[in-house]
């Protein structure tokens, strides 16, 4: 009888105690995911404000985003390493910026490869593409988890610039990809892989003649207050990816990983259009404060484009690793334009 007593006690007060326990068992922490790119009001910024609005719907509480534009977290080759070394949970870039980390990623910046936004497009949304594009960088740490069209290229001169002859012997700021700056050395240009923070003291000292870049970056940092000249080259497309540190990623919940990689993909999207009308919006900015646009005659148009295209094919060949990557995306965007 005693027995049965102090049993039904200890049953009873193991009863008592369970809430207390529930509520001493501590609860999954937050994790926070640090945004991080070089540029402002563009659609690199927007894709990462969708993403986090995106991964809220998802997941909730359970990761905190917070967007550092503006190169807040440092310049590109700082930002750069913070995402191979996991200090950045993620970096969204041109792809031009990531080639010393992967040869592979020149691939993207060949001049001819995209001659319009919807060539990215249907290239980067390919269900087997996309499969193989958000991996093949795992091998240096990193995961593709958005990749979106950014905008054409052109250049930003001091002086008016409407000849390829007219560029001969200024200094241009470029990407750090051999697609950018072979191009320069060939019409004659002496090309300067800067980081943007760098770009406007060397413009106003004298150290810069001008810069390789999209169209939405002068816009948004007010480059028409430094000079009033483009010349619309237009042999390239830009494309930007974001990489996130992958043992970041597995890190994460299985829900987590998850609610990420479709979190890319909808804010990718959600913003292609945003990006296109923004380009053309950020021609008419450029004009309305006193920006002027200068384009080659047809005819250097064409003798440009096709020097850079034999260009490009030599600096592809001499890497079997960008020729094969180079080689799956050229037949890609080809038949995708012929459906």
């Amino acid at each position: 009888m005693l027995s049965s007593i102090l049993k039904a006690a200890a049953f009873g007060t193991a009863l008592a105690l369970l809430p207390l326990a529930i509520a001493a068992k501590p609860a999954a922490a937050q994790a926070t995911m640090k945004l991080a790119s070089a540029t402002i009001n563009d659609v690199q910024h927007e894709w990462q404000k969708v993403f986090a609005d995106e991964l809220n719907k998802r997941v909730g509480d359970a990761v905190k985003t917070e967007i550092y534009p503006a190169s807040q977290l440092g310049a590109i080759p700082r930002m750069s390493e913070g995402v191979l070394l996991g200090t950045i949970e993620a970096f969204t870039t041109p792809t031009s910026f990531m080639t010393n980390v992967d040869p592979r990623f020149q691939a993207f910046d060949v001049p001819g490869l995209f001659k319009t936004p919807q060539d990215v497009d249907n290239a980067i949304h390919d269900p087997e593409y996309r499969a193989h594009l958000e991996e093949m960088f795992l091998d240096k740490g990193l995961r593709v988890i958005g990749a979106i069209y950014n905008s054409p290229t052109v250049v930003f001169t001091m002086k008016p610039v409407t000849t390829l002859d007219g560029l001969k012997g200024l200094k241009i700021r470029t990407f750090a990809s051999p697609m950018q700056i072979k191009p320069m050395e060939l019409i004659g240009a002496t090309p300067l892989p800067l980081a943007l923070t760098e770009v406007i003291p060397q413009l106003e000292s004298g150290g810069l003649d001008g810069m390789l870049v999209g169209m939405p970056i002068l816009t948004a940092f007010k480059y028409y207050d430094i000079g009033k000249n483009i010349t619309d080259l237009r042999f390239a497309e830009i494309v930007s990816v974001t990489v996130v540190n992958e043992d970041w990623f597995q890190s994460q919940s299985e829900d987590v990983r998850k609610a990420i990689i479709e979190a890319g993909r909808a804010a990718e999207t959600s913003v292609f259009k945003w990006g296109v009308d923004n380009v053309q919006k950020t021609y008419q900015v450029w004009a309305d404060n006193g920006g002027v646009v200068n384009k080659l005659s047809p005819e250097e148009q064409a003798k440009m484009e096709d020097e850079f295209h034999k260009l490009a094919d030599t600096l592809v060949a001499s890497d079997p690793a960008v020729k094969a990557e180079y080689e799956r995306l050229k037949a890609l965007v080809a038949s995708k334009a012929a459906q």
